[in-house]
């Protein structure tokens, strides 16, 4: 039987290991980075595998302005991924279309434009316009489009997002009143990690300008984009910038330098020179203190997988794409490597076909799934080709 302590004592333990604990956490609380971010939400993250390198407020769900459009082109590109538009896709402009407000393309009712020059409307100009006409020609309603956009954002994991427009501008201010639109930077960042991955995605939110429509009329226009540090931002390949007075600056910024893709994103900034400076210390930060370390090449070889009834027996796995992982610059991060694949597969197999996954660790702590592929196609074998194969076999076990 345990000797039982003085309440005195007791309560002097409980005090100090309460004292112990705050001085823990205050110390843990200061490992991580020190950074001197004016928006009201901040995130820093890694393209590749997503980690999240840096937080601040980054799962609150916050207005997002024309950041919004993200989600947009999102929708949209998956549209014409899937056969479902084509950039040659003459747009008819509607009413509601054309009374958007705030940066447009000031389209007319009526008016037809292609559905490319529309999508670099909505990238370059940040056109309200072209976003509501571009979300009404896929899916017939502003409505029934946004909630497209809350789908494929619940669906990638953005669960801090409710949008009800494809502009990004206040719902009261479009004829929504008391409909919520907010999203988080945590959630902007994972969808535009996936943007990356669509047809088009990089190109539309990288271009700077000029961009022209209606080139040879008299309603000629040229697009620029405001995210200045496409200009003057060493890697930089998009990503949106967003203003309202409900929602202050916002931007969602991408950089590529070597192996290396960080996504960071700003809510909330007081002005537009803090919300580009918090982007710069946010990106320079990443680039500073991480660098890529390459896991798979690309095409490399990481396995076999046995083929069955095929016209050979086995087909090389590589990964889908290179695998990269961010470690600490001057640090011994030890990655590790764990292949899923089945135990054969019946032919045929086609070239590129993901017959498997590839985990990647960093330290024991999962960072990435990369889909394994068939690095060449295995047609099924003829009868007398499987029959002969079997043969040499039986054969071969007998003189082994």
């Amino acid at each position: 039987m345990g000797t039982k302590l003085p309440g005195w004592r007791v309560w002097a333990t409980g005090l100090a290991l309460a004292l112990w604990l705050v001085s823990a956490g205050e110390t843990l609380a200061q490992t991580g980075p020190q950074l001197p971010i004016s928006a009201r939400a901040a995130v820093l993250i890694e393209a590749h595998s997503g980690r999240v390198l840096y937080e601040k407020n980054a799962h609150e769900p916050l207005p997002p302005a024309s950041v919004t459009k993200v989600f947009t082109l999102v929708v949209a590109l998956e549209a014409l991924r899937d056969g479902r538009v084509a950039l040659d896709d003459l747009v008819t402009v509607s009413r509601r279309a054309a009374g958007m407000g705030g940066a447009q393309v000031y389209l007319e009712v009526g008016e037809q434009m292609t559905l490319k020059d529309l999508l670099f409307g909505i990238a370059v100009e940040s056109a309200n316009d072209a976003a509501v006409a571009v979300a009404e020609h896929i899916a017939g309603s502003e409505e029934a489009f946004a909630q497209l956009m809350n789908e494929r954002a619940r669906a990638l994991g953005a669960m801090n997002t409710s949008l009800s427009n494809a502009s990004g501008l206040p719902p009261a201010d479009i004829g929504m009143p008391g409909r919520v639109h907010v999203t988080s930077a945590y959630d902007i960042a994972v969808v535009s990690r996936y943007g990356y991955t669509l047809p088009m995605f990089e190109e539309l939110v990288s271009t700077y300008g000029p961009y022209r429509v209606r080139v040879g009329t008299r309603a000629e226009r040229e697009f620029w984009n405001r995210n200045r540090l496409l200009r003057f931002y060493e890697g930089a390949n998009g990503i949106k910038t967003g203003y309202t007075q409900e929602a202050g600056y916002c931007l969602a910024a991408s950089a590529i330098r070597g192996n290396l893709h960080l996504i960071a994103v700003v809510l909330g900034a007081p002005t537009r020179e803090d919300r580009d400076e918090d982007i710069r210390t946010l990106l320079n930060w990443g680039f500073s203190q991480y660098q890529a370390q390459e896991v798979v090449g690309a095409d490399e070889e990481v396995g076999r997988l046995r083929i069955a009834k095929g016209v050979a027996d086995t087909v090389p796995v590589v990964p889908q794409r290179p695998v990269h992982v961010a470690v600490p610059r001057g640090s011994q991060a030890k990655v590790q490597t764990e292949l899923h694949l089945p135990e054969r597969v019946i032919a045929p197999v086609e070239r590129g076909e993901t017959v498997g996954e590839l985990i990647i660790r960093l330290d024991g702590q999962e960072v990435d799934r990369v889909p394994l592929v068939a690095g060449s196609g295995v047609p099924r074998g003829r009868i007398w080709e499987l029959v002969s194969r079997a043969l040499r076999r039986l054969m071969g076990s007998f003189l082994a």
